[in-house]
This record gives C-alpha cells, sequence and structure tokens, in this order.
C-alpha cells in the first residue's frame, strides 16, 4: 500500500474511535463524573471525532481577583508584562484558562452619563485617585452606577485599602436602586463569602435579581445552579431559559452551554443545526471548547457544510491556546495533509505537545519514529518552548 494510504487510513481508524483522554488542564473541560470523555463512533469517511463536551458545571464563584494596592498617584497602572517562556504567540495567547466549567467573572461596571463615564475611563485607564474622587461625588448625588463602581474600587483596592465590607455596603446601595452590575457583584461576594459568611441562599437571591435586571452572566450563572441541582432543584427547562437569555446577549459561555444541551438533546429537542449555530458564535467570541467543538463539526460537515480548510485553521488556533485536544487533532491533519498542506516535522511537534499534556496516540508515535533523526530532532526543538510553559502550569 502507498504511503499516503497509510497515512489516510490511519488517520480513519483514529478518528473514528472513541476519543481520547483529556489531561485535566486549565484548556479544556473536565470528564463528567471524572470519566473519561468519549463521543459516539464517527462517520465512515476519515474524519476526526468530535469529543464529547460536558455539561457545564458550577464551582465556586469567585469576584475579581484582588489587586495590589494601587499608589496613590495619577500614574497607570503599568502594561503586564509576558511571561518568561511563553511560547512565540500564534494569533493567541496560550493557555487560556476554560470559562464553560465554571462561574464567570463579574464584569465591570457600565458607565452611563457623561459624568460616569469619564470617571469610568479614568478607572480603567489607572487614575484611581480620580476615579474615586468623581465617584464619590456622584454617588452621593444617588447615582447608582457610581455606587456600584464605589463597590468594585473596594473590592479590588484600586487606591484605597482592600476592604470587603465597605464594597459590600456600596454594591447594597446600588442594587437597592436597581443597578443588575450591583446585584451580581454581591451574589459573587456572598457565594465566596467576602461579604461574611458564606452565604449560598442570599447569592442565589442576588443572582435571581441580577438575571431579572438583565445581566447576561447572572443569568449564565444562575443556568449552572439550575443545570447542576445542588444548591437549588434541577430544573432543565430553567436553565436552558436562563442559558438562552445569556446567549442571546451575546454571552460566549452561555452559547457554548446551550450548544451542548442542544447537541446532547438535555432539557430541549436534540438539534444539531441549532447546536453548531452557537458553538459558531461561542467560537468567534473566542470560547476555546466551542472553537474544537466547531472545528470538528465542520470537519465532519455536522451540522454545517463541510470546511476542512477551515476546521484545520480553527484547530490550529485552539491548539496555539491550550487545547490538548485540539493540538492532538491537528497534528493528525498535518501529518494526512487534511484541510492543510503536510507538514511531518509540524505534526510532530504538536504531537510531542499534546502527549506531554496527555493525550497519548500510538499511531503519531509510529508515526513520527519512521521520520529521519534529523526530522525529529527539528520537531522537538520547536515543541521544547511549549513544554517549558507546559511544566509550569
Amino acid at each position: 500500500m502507498a504511503p499516503e494510504r497509510l497515512v489516510l487510513a490511519a488517520l480513519a481508524a483514529m478518528l473514528c474511535s472513541p476519543a481520547l483522554a483529556q489531561a485535566p488542564t486549565q484548556s479544556t473541560p473536565p470528564a463528567e463524573s471524572g470519566a473519561t470523555q468519549t463521543h459516539p463512533a464517527a462517520k465512515a469517511k476519515a474524519t476526526p471525532p468530535r469529543p464529547k463536551a460536558p455539561a457545564p458545571k458550577p464551582q465556586a464563584a469567585k469576584t475579581h481577583a484582588p489587586k495590589a494596592q494601587a499608589p496613590k498617584t495619577q500614574t497607570p497602572d503599568a502594561e503586564a508584562k509576558r511571561p518568561p517562556g511563553r511560547p512565540p504567540a500564534e494569533d493567541e495567547v496560550w493557555p487560556v484558562p476554560s470559562a464553560a466549567t465554571s462561574f464567570a467573572e463579574p464584569a465591570t461596571v457600565a458607565p452611563s452619563g457623561a459624568g460616569m463615564a469619564s470617571t469610568f475611563a479614568a478607572y480603567q485607564r489607572g487614575y484611581y485617585v480620580t476615579a474615586l474622587s468623581q465617584a464619590t461625588r456622584l454617588a452621593e448625588n444617588g447615582d447608582p452606577k457610581a455606587m456600584a463602581l464605589m463597590g468594585e474600587i473596594y473590592v479590588d483596592g484600586a487606591g484605597v485599602s482592600q476592604d470587603f465590607k465597605k464594597a459590600t455596603q456600596w454594591f447594597s446601595l446600588a442594587a437597592d436602586r436597581g443597578d443588575a452590575a450591583a446585584n451580581f457583584a454581591l451574589a459573587m461576594l456572598h457565594m465566596d463569602g467576602r461579604a461574611g459568611t458564606r452565604d449560598v441562599p442570599t447569592a442565589i437571591k442576588y443572582l435571581e435579581a441580577a438575571a431579572r435586571l438583565g445581566h447576561p452572566i447572572a443569568a449564565y450563572d444562575l443556568g449552572l445552579l439550575y443545570l447542576d441541582g445542588k444548591q437549588v432543584p434541577e430544573d432543565l427547562p430553567r436553565a436552558v431559559d436562563l442559558f438562552r437569555r445569556a446567549a442571546e446577549a451575546g454571552a460566549p459561555e452561555a452559547q457554548y452551554a446551550l450548544a451542548t444541551l442542544y447537541k446532547d438533546g438535555r432539557g430541549v429537542t436534540q438539534d444539531t443545526a441549532e447546536a453548531v449555530r452557537l458553538l459558531g458564535l461561542a467560537s468567534r467570541a473566542g470560547n476555546l471548547d466551542a472553537q474544537v467543538e466547531f472545528a470538528i463539526a465542520l470537519f465532519n460537515g455536522n451540522g454545517t457544510a463541510p470546511d476542512e480548510a477551515a476546521a484545520a485553521a480553527l484547530l490550529r488556533k485552539a491548539a496555539a491556546r491550550g487545547s490538548a485536544v485540539a493540538q492532538n487533532r491537528f497534528a493528525r491533519l498535518l501529518a494526512a495533509g487534511r484541510g492543510v498542506p503536510a507538514n511531518s516535522i509540524e505534526a510532530a511537534k504538536w504531537h510531542l505537545i499534546a502527549k506531554a499534556r496527555g493525550i497519548a496516540d500510538e499511531w503519531l508515535d509510529d508515526f513520527v519514529q519512521k521520520l529521519s533523526a534529523a526530522d525529529r530532532d527539528t520537531a522537538e526543538k520547536a515543541a521544547r518552548p511549549w513544554l517549558a510553559v507546559a511544566s509550569r502550569s
């Protein structure tokens, strides 16, 4: 049999087999109940498998991570430096944590009115003294957005000493005046105990209020709770409704979550085309898990027109962002020349990276062993910076 046919035959065998186990990383979702993720057998043609996407599971919610105490000057914060040893960016930063399996971070306070817009701009630019002064004046005049920003300033310790009690007081004043972001912030503070003791029922009450006021991430987080059924009784139709509201508002986490429900027929009638449409939206918004799922759907032509080139390009992006599954699938495509020109050295590089992160692949092991010693050495050198980053993550 010709070498090209051997490559394609092996590709078909792997791509029609159950999905390989994923190593637990920040860039890939954990398997449900701790089990290895599997998927139904792929079509008979040589197409990559679609890894089973677990339904999002809620974890402990978090408010903004505390910032270092800002100097009380008019000097903006220095731009964050690139971590030492990070591989050259390939259109995306790597690694990026998945947002699909945990509560989303609170959105920053949205400005309203000329005065508040100026105040918020000062805060965003790092002029905390100016922002604090202007926000205080506006808050004293009854502006709920300014009150919410005051809460955020005290949560972050931006130009002031970090003080969760004062933050809770300011958020409460804003929430009483119907501010959605303040209700959401209070939910997060009560969920992780920063408002005092951890109080899940109170957190859920504020999440409900924020969702009613149109806060998309509050709706998403609340949907996770109804999907999980631990803190509140499981209610799939309610979870679907909340995810849909957040998805329509543009929240990529909700778009991905709703796509998984449509794909599996949980809480809704199974609809592959709708699942893929939502995956496309979340993928374009940068959701890593959605990028992998959407790429595989594109390659398979499952729920959308097949496009191997677009699938390969998207798998490359997801691989560069740290998805071990994407790294493995992209290596396969490079080895076979499907959707992308065949490149044995690049295929070996991505295989080594994926393998170091827990994706075993005997066929690619054999493929690499058959390369010349010089090509293997080149691939290993190309993989080395990525492996160094992986070892620290």
